[in-house]
C-alpha cells in the first residue's frame, strides 16, 4: 500500500521487472489485485465476456454515484443506460461545445497573473465543472451558482471516501460520510428541480445540453429515463469527468514548463491555425501522467488469464502505468515526445487512459475536446515560462492521479495572438505592439 501510494510507477515497474507483466497485489480493503501489463493480455479482458468480468456491481464507486449510475451497472443494464447516453457524445454534437468551452477558458484565463508562479489545478477545476454544469446539466443562473458550490466538495469527499468502506457510516450528521450524504441530498434537490424544468421547456427539442437529450430518451419498451436514473448518470460524468479531465490539463501545464521546445512549438502552431501537433501533446501528456492508473474487471467465475487460473472474486487491472511506460511499446518513455503519436496513432491496447473496451470511458470525445481547446486559448493568450523545478510528484486523490503541487507555472501574457474560430479558422489578429 505504501509502495503504489508513494511511488507507484517505480514500485510496479520494479514489481513488472520481478515477475513479468502479470503479478498479484494484495491490497487493504481491496483484495487480490492482478495487474496486466501486457497489450495482448488487456485485449482479452477488455474484450471479455461481460457476466464472466464485471465492474458495477463491485465497484466502490457505487454508493458514491448512485445504483443507476453508468459505473454501478454490469450486463445488459449498462448496455442499456450506454445506449442511451452514446448520442449525446458523438462527434458533431460534442463539436457544438467548442465555443462554450472556449468562453468558460477565457473568463478564468482573465484572472490570471504575469510573472507570479501559480497553481493552474484551482482554475482548470473551475472550467472543467462550469463546462460540464453548462454543457452537460444545461444549468444557468441560480443552478448553476449552486451546483458550482456543492459539486467540489461533493467530489472531493466521494473521492476520498469511496475506497474506505469502514469510513461510511453516518453519526447523527457529525462524520465525513454524514457530510457527504448531505451533499448528496442537497445535489439531487437542484438535478430534480433541472429535470423537471426540461422535462416542461418547450424549447426541449431545441436545447444542445446532454440532460434535454436524456429527459427525451426512451427505454426499448418506450418508457423514459426516470429521475433518478438521470440525476446518477450526470453525478456520474460530473464527478468521471470533471475531475480527471482537470487533473490532465493541470499535468499538462507541469510538463509543458518543463518542455520549452514543445511550448514553442505549439505556440507557432496555434498562431498558424493548426492543431495536429497539440493533439499530439495531449496524447503524450496522457501517456506520461494517466490519471487513472487501472481499469479493473471482477472476476465472476474462475478465469485464464496468461497461464493462470485467477480464483473468483479476483479484480483483474489492466495497468496504464506499466503499458505506457514499456520502452518496447514506447520507446524512450521517459521522456516527453508528442511527436511520438503525430504519425502513428495509439494502439488501442497500450494506450489506455479511457480504458477499453465496453466499458470505455463514454465521455472520452468530450474530455479530448475540451483538452484541446483549453490548451489552445492558453497558448494564444500566454506564454508558459520554462522552469528548472524537479518533476512534481504524484498524488492520488481518492480515485485520480494528480500533480502534488496543482501544476505550478508562471506565464507572461503575449502581446500577439491569434484567436481562431471554432475548427481552427482565424477570427481576429492583434499586430504586436
Amino acid at each position: 500500500m505504501l509502495g503504489l501510494a508513494q511511488r507507484q510507477r517505480p514500485y510496479v515497474e520494479r514489481l513488472r521487472r520481478r515477475y513479468g507483466d502479470l503479478f498479484t497485489l494484495r491490497l487493504s480493503g481491496i483484495g487480490p489485485l492482478v495487474a496486466v501489463g501486457n497489450p495482448v493480455l488487456i485485449k482479452q479482458v477488455f474484450t471479455a465476456d461481460p457476466a464472466v468480468l464485471v465492474t458495477g456491481a463491485q465497484s466502490p464507486l457505487r454508493r458514491i454515484l448512485g445504483e443507476h449510475s453508468l459505473l454501478a451497472l454490469d450486463g445488459e443494464r449498462h448496455l442499456a443506460q450506454r445506449r442511451l447516453l452514446l448520442p449525446s457524445f458523438k462527434g458533431d454534437r460534442v463539436a457544438a461545445y467548442e465555443t462554450l468551452i472556449e468562453r468558460i477558458t477565457r473568463e478564468e484565463l482573465a484572472t490570471w497573473q504575469d510573472g507570479t508562479a501559480f497553481p493552474v489545478a484551482v482554475s482548470m477545476q473551475r472550467i472543467t465543472l462550469r463546462a460540464i454544469l453548462e454543457a452537460v446539466f444545461g444549468a444557468t443562473g441560480p443552478e448553476l451558482r449552486t451546483l458550482e458550490r456543492l459539486m467540489p466538495p461533493f467530489t472531493a469527499l466521494g473521492s476520498s471516501l469511496a475506497h474506505v468502506p469502514m469510513l461510511q457510516r453516518d453519526v447523527a450528521g457529525l462524520t465525513r460520510w454524514g457530510k457527504f450524504l448531505k451533499l448528496k441530498e442537497e445535489t439531487h434537490a437542484v438535478l430534480d428541480d433541472l429535470i423537471e424544468n426540461a422535462r416542461v421547456d418547450a424549447d426541449l427539442e431545441e436545447r444542445s445540453d446532454v440532460l434535454a437529450a436524456m429527459v427525451q430518451a426512451t427505454h426499448e419498451d418506450g418508457s423514459p429515463m426516470t429521475n433518478a436514473e438521470i440525476r446518477d448518470q450526470l453525478v456520474t460524468m460530473l464527478a468521471a469527468g470533471h475531475e480527471t479531465t482537470a487533473h490532465t490539463l493541470s499535468w499538462a501545464i507541469e510538463r509543458l514548463a518543463r518542455n520549452p521546445a514543445v511550448v514553442a512549438a505549439l505556440a507557432d502552431e496555434v498562431d498558424a491555425g493548426g492543431r495536429q501537433f497539440r493533439d499530439a501533446t495531449i496524447k503524450e501528456v496522457q501517456r506520461q501522467r494517466p490519471v487513472i492508473a487501472l481499469a479493473g474487471r471482477y472476476a465472476t467465475q474462475h478465469y485464464e488469464l496468461g497461464g493462470f487460473t485467477l480464483p473468483p472474486g479476483t479484480l483483474i487491472g489492466a495497468c496504464a502505468m506499466l503499458t505506457h511506460f514499456d520502452p518496447q511499446l514506447f520507446p524512450d518513455p521517459q521522456r516527453f515526445l508528442p511527436e511520438r503519436f503525430i504519425e502513428a496513432a495509439p494502439g488501442t491496447y497500450e494506450w489506455i487512459p479511457f480504458g477499453g473496451g465496453l466499458r470505455r470511458c463514454i465521455g472520452a470525445t468530450f474530455a479530448h475536446l475540451e483538452m484541446d481547446v483549453v490548451l489552445r486559448v492558453i497558448l494564444e493568450e500566454f506564454a508558459i515560462q520554462p522552469t528548472s523545478e524537479p518533476d512534481e510528484r504524484w498524488t492520488f486523490r481518492g480515485v485520480a492521479w494528480a500533480p502534488s503541487a496543482g501544476g505550478v507555472v508562471v506565464v507572461k501574457r503575449r502581446r500577439s495572438a491569434i484567436r481562431q474560430a471554432p475548427g481552427g479558422t482565424r477570427s481576429r489578429a492583434q499586430v504586436e505592439g
